[in-house]
């Protein structure tokens, strides 16, 4: 099977982007990334996968502590930053939650402790346990067939 169709059909499923962050030695790490989902509510588990070329795997390797940051519709730059796709000249500033650095007016941040990580393909997938959580109203950034999307409601 090709490539290219591969990752389109896999494009085709709309998600919402996270900035995952980490700290390592004083200095903030962060990532876009849209592979992320609930894995358990008890114990509470999320995962995120990572490519094995991302220089995020060894931050988290090394940290053992990751945040997720759920993006709002406002947070186009910061996706775009932390993919690579835009360089922003003022430097991006963080908040602190559960001692760990997170993306301020995010629609949600999940802080985990490294519970476990398992090696799939050319991927990293790390489970973490949830240390914290944080909610804020807002509107979700969302991505799909390779486009930033907004959630509009559907008519009646």
């Amino acid at each position: 099977m090709d490539d290219r169709l591969f990752r389109n059909a896999m494009g085709s499923f709309a998600t919402g982007v996270t900035v995952i962050t980490t700290e390592v030695s004083g200095e903030v790490h962060g990532m876009t990334a849209n592979a992320f989902m609930s894995i358990s509510l008890n114990p509470k588990l999320i995962a995120v996968s990572i490519g094995e070329r991302a220089r995020m795997l060894e931050h988290i390797k090394e940290a053992k502590q990751f945040a997720v940051n759920i993006l709002t519709s406002n947070q186009v730059n910061e996706s775009k930053q932390f993919s690579g796709q835009l360089n922003l000249e003022e430097e991006i500033t963080f908040s602190t939650f559960k001692g760990l650095p997170v993306l301020p007016n995010s629609l949600a941040v999940v802080t985990c402790k490294l519970h476990s990580e398992y090696v799939a393909g050319d991927h990293t997938i790390f489970i973490g346990q949830v240390t914290g959580v944080k909610l804020e109203q807002h509107d979700p950034l969302l991505y799909s067939q390779g486009k930033y999307r907004e959630l509009k409601e559907l008519q009646d």
